[in-house]
């Protein structure tokens, strides 16, 4: 296929490569010339990947028209904030049967809305599938083997992603849970950043575990009530999703937890990673998201209260050792433990 991919950065500059890899044209575009991985007179990704060859194929450009031109298959590979416009400006210049594969995570702030629902107030007739997972750009450049999964409300669009993107590298399984799937890459970059917090503050690997455990249990109420179902927040965009970011310093969001954790200010920790980290927009949304439903999240209100109202790191880890003793195990009125929970 001819993909387009519209994103210069570390995701999409790895996808871009990866899908050379398996034979298929690509274009790389990016906003601006100076960050996408085809400088003049190098031979390397720099300055995403200084470390790793240019392959051969791969072409860059900040002209989006001239990169969209005859593709198949487009990625959006952009920062949440960046989706909106990005989608404008292609709106003129999309081809009309372009499968568009959303590889962005987050939500859209203020708006609140999941990624696949801003791409559906101004493409609504799009085909449009949507890939997550644990998934770092670090460990797909290296080829190392993943899994990830495609999510269409039609499952022929969904199954093209899987056989376009699945390879031995890259294991990649089907769904029809959109709603699913974009709230699990949203969600988990905020507990993330929490664990990074908790490590931060030396609480230790067993608070670790217990800090991400109940973080799953708060990604299915939310997620549950915002329309996503229980099996996809236990799968690779849920549970699997949550785990890899919130262990692995790779994880921009877990990294923000380290740095405020460890004393320094959101400024700083920002300002020293030098990349967008999701969670920190995501947590306003999913904060407003709670109080407006109902439904309690005390870990994602914690990280709120740290983030933007001037809470200590060590207050807020207090706090959520302090609740009120209860049953872990809640269950609903029809009979499911947790699904339809509002309160802890």
């Amino acid at each position: 296929m001819r993909w387009a991919v519209l994103g210069g950065g570390h995701w999409g500059t790895a996808l871009a490569v990866y899908l050379l890899r398996q034979r298929h044209t690509v274009q790389l575009w990016g906003r601006r010339a100076e960050r996408l991985p085809c400088q003049p007179g190098r031979t390397d990704l720099f300055p995403v990947f200084p470390e790793c060859a240019r392959p051969q194929g791969l072409h860059c450009t900040v002209d989006l028209a001239a990169a969209v031109q005859g593709s198949e298959g487009i990625v959006l590979a952009v920062p949440s904030h960046a989706l909106r416009g990005l989608l404008t400006h292609l709106l003129p210049c999309l081809p009309p049967t372009a499968l568009l594969v959303l590889a962005s995570k987050g939500l859209e702030v203020p708006s609140a809305l999941r990624l696949d629902q801003v791409l559906r107030e101004i493409l609504p007739e799009a085909p449009l599938v949507v890939l997550s997972g644990p998934s770092f750009a670090h460990d797909l450049m290296l080829g190392k083997p993943l899994a990830m999964t495609a999510a269409s409300t039609d499952p022929t669009y969904a199954q093209r992603v899987a056989e376009a993107f699945g390879s031995a590298q890259m294991r990649v399984y089907t769904s029809d849970d959109v709603a699913g799937v974009c709230l699990g890459g949203a969600i988990k970059n905020v507990l993330a950043i929490a664990a990074g917090i908790s490590d931060g503050l030396g609480n230790g690997d067993s608070a670790r575990a217990a800090l991400i455990t109940r973080g799953m249990a708060e990604l299915h109420r939310l997620g549950t009530a915002l329309g996503g179902r229980t099996e996809t927040f236990m799968g690779l965009a849920g549970a699997g999703d949550l785990i890899l970011t919130s262990c692995s310093d790779l994880s921009r969001n877990r990294r923000v937890g380290l740095g405020l954790g460890g004393g320094l200010s959101l400024e700083a920790v920002l300002r020293g990673i030098g990349e967008e980290a999701e969670g920190v927009r995501t947590a306003q949304a999913l904060f407003q998201f709670a109080q407006s439903l109902g439904v309690d999240m005390p870990i994602t209100e914690q990280v709120y209260r740290v983030l933007f109202a001037g809470a200590a790191p060590r207050a807020a880890s207090d706090e959520l050792m302090r609740r009120a003793l209860r049953s872990e195990l809640h269950v609903s009125d029809d009979g499911t433990p947790g699904s339809a929970a509002r309160t802890e």
